[in-house]
């Protein structure tokens, strides 16, 4: 077979916008930050797009009134009843919403500055976003590079958007007689860093009030650069400019003009951003050849998957879906951090991260030979060890309790869902496991050994012996995946019980690896867990309801979990294939979230029906269409989800490469009538 073309397959994808897409921008960025601009390839019309034009980063990050105004210890803990126990957890705000909120809301991603080009009429009136004409804007995705024209005010106006892959550095080059004309400048603006809202998550618009509680401050402006340096509180960052030949303006507290020279008609501006002092400016050519380089890399290493040839209509969509979303999580999801939902676009609950949704950021960088990309996350789980093992021991169990919703320095945030979920503390073994499939050597198993230890550790310990059945019991109080479940009427979720038996036996594998004695409560506890309820020949989702598809059928169908994103080996295949097909029918998939089409896809390829996974994989449902950038929607104020495209390539994955243990036939997860013709090359089988 012939070897796929690759730049091919991908440019075919290039995005091209012919109109303000408000919903829809494009990016470029590097893993650690990222830059989102409008049609004209900056951020010049940033109140007109309905999608927040983001400049955020990994290291970017503001408490607001300083660093430990309210702390963890100063919650009233609800005390929940855990078979003869107390056990407190930070879900109540009655009484305490101040420190409740406060930390909820803290630490938050900062929105690190707005960088836009003003465009002037003759007469000197500002163009707006509906007077540009002639529109067309291209993202490369082979080089990384965004070019955008348009004409502005008769003239024609060129810009080309790169971010420098090793430093967070933006590069742009304008080109257009505009900025001969003196009718071209570039405005930098910096919003207040403060959350907006107590709910679900911060609004998504930026903050341009409340001038007095931050501080940006201009240091060594020439014609040809300035720093500024950005206070909030007890937070800094720096922000360095470079620019061709022009004249910096201070236009407010917060808003600077940069008028080019005169002389010119090309115009080159990058700027670095740093939580300390940044390096100088590279030089706009070296950002774009390094873009290039970095991207046509990446895009030439690990898997591809091509659908060219294929019958079914689906075909062309569904591999444009995957070509962007390879983009979209190598920009937002392969960096130093697990990823929030919404990547490096803009906030959502806060800028803050869930740990249960790291799988379905970062596990297909393993099923597409990336691992390295995997990677970068995995050593902020060995950073935060000593936060986790706190609140394992503060709860009165052994190991580490991973945080479900978090930031960077790993504290857990109250909630009244979060605190009590679980299905995040097998996500590390499940993904050590995948980095030393893909390395086995002694460094993989000695550097994510602790990990994998304490996790199981606290699993082991979580599990309840229930003396009168003979039996390990998970709760309650427990939420499963399916979130609208409450904490002390849940015990045994289906999905959950299936990811505690599949985690303690990675672990133990590592033990005997490792040459470590074994555990044999870990075996007992494994050897004694209970099985996954099933009523009326289909599984519930926990063990103590059985009306799951008549009064529950909402959210994630996370039942099907057990047998898609993982191996299936508590369940019962004929069950949970009548569990398929009751999802399929009864399911409220209105209700339900991005990445639970391919976990239903992942569990139709495993169970025999390619047909089902297809249609699972593209069902026509609003949070399962993918927007002209390729990114996943969801809802007005969640405009992008990343653990959609992560799933997505998930799915794809197993469906051509196939899983360990399934059958050895090509493309297994595909229907083998003619209609799909699958190439691919690079895939790793999943478990």
């Amino acid at each position: 077979m012939q070897p796929i073309e690759r730049k091919k397959l991908v440019s075919r994808h290039n995005p091209v916008l012919r109109q303000p897409e408000k919903m829809a921008p494009l990016s470029v960025g590097n893993g650690e930050m990222a830059y989102t601009v409008d049609v004209t390839g900056m951020q010049s019309y940033p109140d007109e797009y309905v999608f927040p034009l983001g400049t955020q980063s990994h290291w970017g990050w503001h408490s607001t009134g300083g660093r430990n105004v309210h702390t963890l210890e100063q919650l009233r803990l609800e005390p929940f009843d855990t078979h003869g126990r107390d056990v407190g957890y930070p879900t109540n705000a009655a009484g305490q919403e101040e420190a409740f909120h406060w930390l909820r809301q803290n630490p938050h991603r900062v929105q690190l500055g707005v960088f836009g080009l003003d465009l002037r009429s003759p007469d000197g009136d500002r163009i707006g976003l509906d007077e540009l004409q002639d529109i067309e804007q291209t993202l490369d995705l082979w080089h990384g590079i965004i070019t955008s024209r348009f004409r502005a005010g008769g003239e024609v106006v060129q810009v080309v958007t790169a971010c420098h892959p090793d430093s967070d550095q933006i590069g742009i080059r304008i080109e257009s007689p505009l900025i001969s004309e003196g009718r071209l400048s570039i405005i930098v603006r910096f919003p207040a860093p403060y959350p907006q809202a107590r709910g679900w998550g911060s609004s998504i618009g930026l903050n341009w009030e409340d001038p007095d509680l931050h501080a940006s401050i201009s240091r060594n402006a020439t014609r040809q650069g300035a720093q500024i340096e950005r206070i909030m509180d007890e937070d800094t960052y720096h922000v360095r400019m470079a620019w061709t030949e022009g004249e910096l303006v201070q236009e407010g507290p917060h808003m600077y003009r940069i008028m080019p020279d005169s002389s010119l008609d090309q115009f080159e501006f990058a700027v670095s951003l740093s939580p300390h002092e940044p390096q100088a400016c590279e030089e706009i050519d070296a950002t774009i050849e390094a873009s290039s380089r970095h991207w046509a890399g990446f895009w030439q290493r690990g898997g591809a998957l091509e659908l060219a040839d294929s019958c079914d209509p689906r075909a062309t969509e569904l591999e444009r879906r995957i070509v962007l979303s390879q983009f979209l999580t190598a920009l937002h999801s392969a960096g130093s951090l697990p990823p929030q939902e919404t990547g490096l676009m803009y906030n959502s609950w806060f800028g803050k991260f869930h740990l249960e949704m790291h799988w379905w950021h970062a596990a297909h960088f393993a099923q597409w030979g990336r691992i390295d990309l995997l990677r970068k996350s995995m050593d902020w789980y060995i950073r935060i060890l000593p936060k986790a093992r706190a609140l394992a021991a503060s709860q009165g169990y052994e190991g580490a309790r991973w945080p479900k919703m978090v930031g960077p320095e790993g504290d857990q945030s109250p909630s009244n869902v979060g605190a009590l979920l679980i299905w995040q503390q097998p996500h590390p073994i499940d993904l050590a496991e995948l980095c030393y499939q893909a390395e086995p050597t002694q460094g993989t198993l000695e550097r994510y050994r602790t990990i994998v230890m304490e996790s199981a550790r606290f699993m082991a310990s979580y599990a309840v012996w229930e003396q009168e059945s003979s039996r390990y019991v998970l709760g309650p109080p427990v939420i499963p995946a399916q979130e609208n479940h409450r904490g002390d009427g849940t015990m045994n979720p289906t999905f959950e019980l299936e990811y505690w038996f599949h985690g303690l036996g990675i672990a133990l594998e590592w033990r005997r690896r490792l040459g470590l004695p074994p555990e044999p409560q870990w075996e007992h506890v494994r050897a004694k867990l209970s099985k996954p309820h099933a009523f009326n020949g289909v599984y519930e989702a926990h063990e103590l309801i059985s009306d799951t598809f008549e009064k529950a059928n909402i959210d994630h169908p996370s039942m099907l979990g057990a047998c898609g994103i993982l191996p299936g080996k508590l369940v019962d295949r004929e069950t949970m294939l009548r569990t398929l097909y009751r999802v399929r029918d009864d399911w409220k998939w209105e209700t339900s979230w991005g990445w639970d089409f391919p976990m239903a896809a992942m569990a139709a390829a495993k169970l025999g029906e390619p047909g089902l996974a297809v249609d699972m994989l593209m069902m026509e449902q609003v949070k399962n269409s993918y927007l002209v950038n390729g990114h996943n929607y969801q809802r007005d104020n969640l405009l992008c989800y990343l653990p959609g495209n992560g799933g997505l390539l998930s799915a794809v994955a197993l469906m051509a490469a196939g899983w360990i243990g399934g059958p050895d036939s090509h493309a297994p997860g595909f229907p083998g009538n003619g209609t799909w013709n699958v190439r691919h090359e690079g895939l790793v089988r999943r478990l």
